[in-house]
């Protein structure tokens, strides 16, 4: 298998979890909160500390042969935040209401946040914008999956040990998100089929990011855009880990649960880096 064929069947893996989530929102009557935030805490746990201790530092490798001495870390320090201010804009300028990471506040589902009876259900005060909120729901998380899916891509392409945890991250991140697009159109519509397929579609941009991000950049590959391109991918990993993952799994009221969580995925994740050391 080609590192190409290789990096985007990751990348189409871990985008195709939205369908994942939309399935759980259908056969899962009711989702332990406490599964959900140590799922969550998981996931950003494995994406910090795989950004800054082994995808930052592969960014200064990169560079370093182009540009010695300290250049090679202020250029993949400015792309980290780069990548930061990508992703930060585009959570900007989606609307709160159809953020797919909006979706998740404790008003939206029936039961005590935080107790074992919450479920994934829309309140009756929602119902009158559940589907407009859906639709929306799912362009905003097309919006959000094109960056992520080149992200995966080009880990993949550049380290593909590294890429399979970071693929599985991100799949777990993209759960949850699923299951944001379909509840509420399932609700508005009756429909499964339908809110199955709009779950599944907005899962499409990641390797449709990974593929449209190849295409136009592959004359220009080199050391370099490999060095900056990681940095990127790493600040835009920890933005997701602290503004969408972190928040979200804390809003179901299971602190603790959260960060045995993300303590759990940073020690998968040395461990395993350890071990393919």
């Amino acid at each position: 298998m080609s590192p190409e064929v290789f990096a985007f069947t990751l990348t189409l893996l871990a985008g195709l979890a939205t369908g994942v989530g939309s399935a759980l929102a259908f056969f899962m009557r009711r989702t332990t909160p406490a599964f959900l935030a140590t799922s969550l805490g998981f996931s950003a746990g494995v994406m910090l500390y795989v950004s800054f201790v082994e995808i930052l530092p592969k960014s200064v490798e990169a560079l370093e042969p182009t540009y010695p001495g300290n250049s090679a870390s202020w250029i993949a320090v400015a792309s980290f935040f780069g990548g930061i201010a990508l992703i930060g804009l585009i959570d900007f300028f989606v609307p709160e209401q159809s953020n797919p990471h909006e979706f998740y506040t404790p008003e939206n589902f029936i039961g005590r946040p935080g107790s074992e009876d919450t479920e994934f259900r829309p309140s009756k005060d929602a119902e009158s914008k559940l589907l407009r909120l859906g639709v929306f729901t799912a362009l905003a998380l097309a919006i959000h999956n094109f960056p992520e899916g080149f992200a995966t891509f080009m880990t993949g392409l550049q380290d593909p040990e590294l890429a399979i945890p970071v693929a599985i991250a991100i799949a777990i991140h993209n759960i949850p998100e699923g299951i944001a697009v379909s509840v509420p159109i399932y609700y508005a519509t009756g429909s499964r089929r339908r809110a199955f397929g709009l779950s599944f579609a907005s899962g499409l941009s990641e390797p449709a990011g990974a593929l449209i991000g190849w295409l136009l950049l592959r004359p220009f590959m080199s050391d370099t855009l490999f060095g900056v391109t990681f940095a990127g991918v790493a600040g835009i990993m920890v933005y997701i880990s602290l503004d969408e993952l972190l928040p979200s799994a804390e809003r179901f009221g299971k602190h603790h649960h959260a960060m045995i969580g993300l303590i759990a995925g940073m020690a998968v994740m040395a461990l395993s880096l350890l071990l393919l050391a």
